[in-house]
């Protein structure tokens, strides 16, 4: 008996040492994926990817750029960084508002709109990235599995709802200098305005949460 419990228990404790590592490959995989391993910051490849979150996101927005206060251009920025890096997400955000709001088929913005734009993108590229940092090493964050987990459609209506509604009020604020700096006018403008920030926020927080989970699957599995 005494010769036999110790293979037994050997067999036992491997068993459970390749359950937990198979455990650690699955909720890790995003991290492992080939594609994150041969690239490097500003390889040809980024570049590459940088170029196609670029596009992407200025085409997608002209697209909508007509439908009043729906638009997809901020959760594909958040996208890139969350796929890629903060310093890539903050590459394709600055790009990509530049190209858009320059060449922005209603009109291109004032100086100080556009230079808070150019911020406000650059930001949320980099949030992109400290996303995936906090979440990579939580067991419900499972990439190549099932996103639609309700703390990370949580986390990700959350940070829409932030992202939209900080946008809208310093809009506000920068794009009201041209006409005047009083507080009066300010407040005036944004409220004139709140039923259509009130559909670009829950646009937002609807697509963060229903959209942006699936286009995370779909875009790890193409890069595996």
């Amino acid at each position: 008996m005494t010769l036999n419990s110790e293979p037994n228990k050997d067999n036992s404790k491997s068993q459970i040492l390749v359950d937990k590592n198979a455990e650690k490959i699955e909720t890790e995989k995003f991290s492992s994926s080939a594609w994150l391993e041969r690239r490097t910051f500003l390889s040809p490849l980024s570049i590459s990817f940088i170029a196609i979150f670029t596009a992407l996101s200025i085409v997608l927005g002209y697209l909508l750029a007509y439908i009043p206060n729906i638009e997809v251009f901020t959760m594909i920025i958040f996208l890139s960084g969350f796929i890629m890096s903060k310093e890539e997400g903050a590459i394709i955000g600055f790009s990509s508002a530049f190209i858009f709001t320059f060449f922005n088929p209603l009109g291109p913005s004032s100086l100080p709109l556009f230079i808070y734009q150019l911020i406000h993108y650059s930001v949320t590229g980099i949030l992109g990235g400290f996303t995936k940092d906090f979440l990579r090493d939580k067991e419900y964050f499972k990439p190549t599995g099932d996103l639609y987990v309700f703390r990370i459609m949580l986390l990700f209506g959350f940070l829409g709802a932030m992202i939209t509604f900080i946008f809208d009020i310093l809009s506000t604020l920068f794009g009201g200098f041209v006409v005047s700096v009083a507080i009066d006018y300010f407040i005036a403008t944004y409220l004139f305005g709140i039923v259509f920030t009130s559909i670009h926020l829950i646009g937002n927080v609807l697509i963060f949460v229903f959209l942006l989970p699936g286009l995370i699957q779909v875009t790890i599995k193409l890069l595996d």
